[in-house]
């Protein structure tokens, strides 16, 4: 039985070595309208919301000493992808019922939506975003 949860795309998060750099390719070289840009004081990182023309939002972060792409969520490169779902709690168990694990579910200080984070095969990180 497949998971009939999913609706589209509902962000990107990339995590960049050189958070200015990026910060000037994404919104002046591609010209990605800024939405929002947060300093997480806790997490002594910078969250820059860049909004794509199809409407996906797309993540920037800085972190200190961001590790090379292991499997971690945490590491440079491409984050993870995010799927919006209406009901976050049916979706975890759709995947459960599939073998599939996820982390218990967190809520963004930033916007109160409930999310999640589960793996891929390839143990590539993938995130449900109940979204309100």
């Amino acid at each position: 039985m497949a998971i009939k949860a999913l609706k589209r795309t509902h962000h990107i998060a990339l995590i960049a070595s050189d958070y200015e750099r990026a910060k000037r390719f994404y919104s002046g070289v591609l010209g990605l309208p800024v939405i929002a840009e947060t300093w997480r004081a806790e997490r002594k990182s910078w969250k820059l919301d860049l909004a794509l023309p199809d409407g996906v939002l797309l993540e920037l972060f800085s972190f200190p000493d961001a590790p090379s792409r292991l499997s971690q969520p945490e590491a440079c490169g491409l984050r993870h992808l995010a799927f919006a779902v209406d009901d976050i709690d049916l979706a975890i168990a759709q995947l459960a019922e599939e073998g599939v694990a996820c982390e218990p579910v967190r809520i963004d200080p930033l916007n109160g939506n409930r999310y999640t984070f589960f793996a891929d095969p390839d143990g590539l990180p993938l995130e449900l975003v109940e979204c309100r």
